[in-house]
């Protein structure tokens, strides 16, 4: 049975896997207050080009958005995300059980317009009763978006435009940055992510780690006690050395941008598979994930062999699906798949 579900599917990769059993050799002081997580961070703050960046590594993505958000949003603020977003959809509300309304917009193939944000905001402080309202106080995108898409410099940064102007922190949920980084068409660096966003994830759980994700802030911006409310939101691991050496291995000789590649690279020859078999992709995206809108026969005749993952239903007869590449994905795996295509 082959796996397109997800890009978790895999454990770790094998440099991930050999930190890990090295550390385990050691004894290390708990809480990422270890000589591994330091080096870890020392390297995360080099290849983003910010050497005085704080950085914090967390155990997931939902723990990362839901301990960001509240802490950088005010506490009569909600976060503004397109409807799209984690966390309004995928995160069971995690945001609004820490205090704050998820606020939306109209996603535009996953993405927000700056443009459309400004309205908001205008239009909210325009209204003579918007102290009785929830203000907008951050904003939220990711990059890549639910959709595989992906913000180009001059995007991000017209967003970062409008949020500052208006007050507003902007947070990048990168738990897939690694493939928006590496994807064919992009024109963003880690350092530009780290340059634009007032605070961003970089990704493991999804780019070749176990688990764990690296929350860094580049601005002097860090909020007050942030180690104390990681823990009073349930998210600080008493082994933190594990976090830390799984991200010494992710940013030793560039590996975590080489694997994410990886997943780009098989993604697209199964777009252009589908494009040459006659698929209707449901809009093109560049990163690692695929979406396909399929009738339910062929749903049905794919999954007897490959795991797919569902979307959101098109009309009564069709259905999005996903065909998620990921950093481990073999091109005999991609192979197969085109075969049974």
């Amino acid at each position: 049975m082959l796996s397109f579900e997800n890009d978790y599917s895999r454990a770790a990769h094998p440099a991930v896997l050999d930190a890990v059993v090295r550390a385990n050799e050691h004894l290390y002081s708990g809480y990422g207050s270890d000589e591994l997580t330091a080096q870890a961070k020392a390297k995360i703050r080099e290849t983003c080009g910010a050497p005085d960046a704080d950085v914090w590594f967390l155990v997931g993505g939902t723990q990362a958005n839901q301990v960001v958000i509240d802490t950088i949003t005010p506490a009569y603020a909600g976060v503004v995300a397109v409807a799209s977003g984690h966390p309004n959809v995928h995160e069971a509300g995690a945001i609004e059980y820490a205090g704050h309304k998820v606020l939306t917009l109209p996603h535009h193939n996953g993405k927000m317009d700056a443009g459309e944000l400004d309205e908001y905001c205008k239009t909210f402080y325009a209204d003579a009763n918007h102290e009785h309202m929830v203000f907008p106080g951050s904003v939220y995108v990711s990059q890549s978006t639910e959709y595989g898409t992906i913000y180009s410099k001059a995007e991000l940064e017209a967003i970062a435009e409008v949020a500052h102007r208006y007050d507003m922190p902007l947070f990048v949920d990168g738990a897939r940055l690694g493939y928006a980084l590496t994807a064919t068409g992009g024109d963003m660096t880690l350092e530009d992510v780290a340059r634009i966003a007032d605070v961003f994830y970089i990704g493991g759980t999804k780019v070749g780690a176990l688990f764990g994700e690296a929350v860094v802030f580049t601005k002097h911006n860090t909020p007050k006690h942030f180690l104390t409310r990681i823990k009073q939101h349930g998210a600080l691991l008493a082994k933190g050395f594990v976090l830390g050496a799984q991200f010494d291995a992710l940013f030793t000789d560039n590996l975590y941008f080489r694997i994410a590649r990886n997943a780009n690279e098989a993604a697209d020859r199964i777009r252009e598979a589908l494009k040459a078999k006659g698929y209707q992709l449901t809009f093109d995206a560049p990163t690692n994930q695929i979406f396909v809108t399929l009738d339910q026969p062929t749903i049905e005749r794919l999954e007897r062999d490959i795991k797919l993952g569902f979307m959101e239903k098109a009309d009564d007869a069709h259905t999005v699906m996903r065909i998620c590449t990921s950093w481990s994905t073999t091109p005999e795996e991609v192979d197969q798949l085109i075969a049974l295509l």
